[in-house]
C-alpha cells in the first residue's frame, strides 16, 4: 500500500490505498491467496480491467516484421501460413498459441491428385473463395500415376460446385457399394484423399504450438495437475474447437478469462482470439494465444489482432 501511495497521483495515504483494497475485495474484485499474502485481482477483476480500464498498446516494428517475415513465405499454402503464424505468435507473446483452420463450407473450384513418389502423392484442393489447401497421402503399393488422373478425374466431377460436407457421404456410399468404374487400388486412393479432410470437413482443424510456455510459471497457471488436464484438453481438441468456434459472429478480438470457459476453470488461464477472413470478407477461423490470467493483456491483444488481420490480408489477395 506504501508503494502504490507513492505511485498515484494523488494525495491518498498508505491507510486509504488498504481500505480501497479492502473495499474491493469485499465486492470480489481482489483476493489473498493465503493469510500473508498479498492481494491479487480475481478473474471478475480482471474482467473489469480489461473491458473499462485496460489501454492496449501497440507493436513494435520488430514485432510487426518478425510475424510478417514468419507470414510472408506461405502465402500459397494455407495450412502453411497458419502454422507459421501459429509458431509466431507463440514465440513473441511467450504463450500457448491456437489456430482453428477453416472448415470447407466453401464449393470446390478445383481438386487434384500429383505423384509425389513411390507410395507419396499430394492432394490439392482449391475453394471458390481462394483458399488453398494440399495434404500428403499414402498411397497403396502399385499405384501409377493414370491412377491419380482418373482419381482427380472422379472427384471433380463430384466435388466442383460444391462444398466437401455436401457430397462426402455420397462419394463414400458409392465406393462402398462398388458403384463407381474405379479399379481398387484407385478406389484406395479417393478414400485416402476423403480422409484427409477429417470425415468430409464438418470440424475445422486445430493446430497448437508451444504448449510448454504453459510450464513456465506453474505458480502462476495453477497446479501441475490442472495444466495437465488443459493439455489433454488441448489433444483431444473437442471443447477448444468449440470455444474458437465461438468467433463466427464476432467482430474483433475476443477475450475469455479463468472460469467464463470451462476448459480453464480449474487451469488458471485465459484465451485471446481473433477471428480471419477470406477473399469473400467472410469469417472462416480464428487464431490466439493461451496462457496465465495474468498474462500481459496491454501487449498481446495488438499482437492477435495485427496477425489475425495480417492472414485477411493474405487471404484476400488470393482469387
Amino acid at each position: 500500500s506504501r508503494t502504490i501511495s507513492k505511485r498515484l497521483q494523488m494525495d491518498l495515504s498508505p491507510a486509504s490505498v488498504r481500505n480501497v483494497m479492502a473495499d474491493l475485495e469485499e465486492t470480489g474484485l481482489l483476493f489473498a491467496p493465503h493469510t500473508s499474502a498479498g492481494r491479487l485481482p480475481t478473474e471478475m477483476g480482471l474482467r473489469l480491467f480489461v473491458d473499462g480500464i485496460l489501454e492496449v498498446g501497440n507493436l513494435t516494428e520488430g514485432e510487426r516484421q518478425a510475424i510478417d517475415i514468419q507470414c510472408v513465405g506461405s502465402t500459397d499454402n494455407l495450412e502453411g501460413l497458419l502454422e507459421d503464424a501459429t509458431s509466431a505468435l507463440s514465440g513473441l507473446a511467450h504463450c500457448a498459441s491456437l489456430v482453428l483452420a477453416p472448415t470447407t463450407k466453401s464449393p470446390l473450384r478445383h481438386i487434384e491428385f500429383v505423384n509425389l513418389s513411390p507410395g507419396r502423392a499430394l492432394v490439392v484442393m482449391v475453394t471458390e473463395g481462394g483458399i488453398v489447401e494440399n495434404r500428403v497421402i499414402q498411397t497403396p503399393p502399385g499405384v501409377l500415376p493414370s491412377a491419380l488422373v482418373e482419381a482427380t478425374n472422379y472427384l471433380s466431377a463430384r466435388l466442383v460446385g460444391r462444398t466437401l460436407g455436401e457430397a462426402y457421404e455420397e462419394i463414400l456410399s458409392e465406393l462402398e457399394d462398388h458403384r463407381t468404374q474405379l479399379d481398387e487400388l484407385t478406389a484406395r486412393v479417393v478414400e485416402s484423399g476423403l480422409a484427409t479432410w477429417s470425415g468430409g470437413g464438418q470440424e475445422g482443424q486445430l493446430i497448437v504450438r508451444g504448449q510448454s510456455h504453459l510450464l513456465e510459471d506453474v505458480s502462476a497457471t495453477g497446479d501441475l495437475e490442472h495444466i495437465r488436464g488443459l493439455f489433454t484438453a488441448l489433444e483431444t481438441k473437442e471443447e477448444m474447437l468449440k470455444l474458437l468456434s465461438l468467433t463466427d459472429t464476432a467482430e474483433g478480438v475476443q477475450i475469455f478469462i479463468g472460469a467464463e470457459n470451462n476448459l480453464f476453470n480449474l487451469a488458471g488461464c485465459s484465451m485471446i482470439v481473433g477471428p480471419y477472413q477470406n477473399s469473400s470478407e467472410t469469417i472462416i477461423g480464428a487464431i490466439g494465444v493461451i496462457g496465465p490470467t495474468r498474462m500481459n493483456y496491454a501487449h498481446i491483444i495488438p499482437m492477435v489482432d495485427y496477425t489475425s488481420k495480417l492472414i485477411s490480408r493474405i487471404l484476400g489477395q488470393q482469387s
